[in-house]
């Protein structure tokens, strides 16, 4: 087997034998197709090719500001959404951002900071998630933290130098469910923290 690009961690595994690495591209991020042999749940062993694109891990947190009865969220443009059909590309998300080789507490609280404005303390962990398993590396670590205007000691709206463009949004959040029964919130981590939200009561 070739060596393993960095970040990979194959777990042992004996119904699983990597034969083959292979970088497609290296632009960006990366993508790899990978040849491997898995044992089926008849005992067949099927020789198999996929791809997989690693972009790195990554950090998510919803913002509450439980005193307003709002979460803090950002509206940016993504590509992706634009040329699969979304009207302007425009998405309303919680901040997120990658790890890049931070812990994943410490990179959302910078990313917090970058993109809002808000300076929080230490944010509670709820959920580490696979968002696209069939394609791609990513796992994404989710957290919510509580807020009130005090936190908010700067403007935010992202790095210039790496296009960003950050609309910093405070929203009712019985608004935002009902934006995403509407199609208005339509990115994944959103949704799920939002409905987190709602079901462990945290605006009761």
């Amino acid at each position: 087997m070739t060596e393993l690009p960095k970040g990979w961690n194959l777990p042992e595994n004996d119904d699983i034998r990597v034969q083959n690495i292979e970088c497609l591209s290296d632009n960006w991020y990366h993508l790899y197709r990978v040849s491997f042999d898995l044992r089926r749940s008849n005992g067949e062993w099927q020789h198999q090719q996929r791809e997989a694109y690693d972009r790195g891990n990554g950090a998510g947190i919803l913002l509450c500001n439980r005193g307003a009865g709002a979460v803090v969220l950002t509206r940016q443009f993504r590509l992706p959404s634009f040329v699969n059909g979304h009207e302007n590309g425009m998405l309303i998300e919680v901040p997120a951002g990658l790890l890049d080789d931070r812990d994943p507490a410490s990179a959302v609280i910078a990313e917090v900071e970058e993109e809002t404005g808000y300076r929080i303390g230490k944010p509670q962990k709820v959920f580490d998630l696979f968002m696209s398993p069939g394609s791609v590396t990513e796992r994404l670590h989710l957290f919510v933290a509580e807020v009130t205007s005090d936190h908010r000691a700067g403007e935010g709206g992202g790095l210039h130098e790496e296009g960003e463009d950050i609309h910093v949004l405070e929203v009712p959040f019985k608004d935002a469910l009902a934006m995403i029964a509407d199609g208005r919130i339509r990115d994944a981590k959103t949704v799920i923290l939002l409905q987190h939200a709602l079901l462990k009561g945290l605006f009761d």
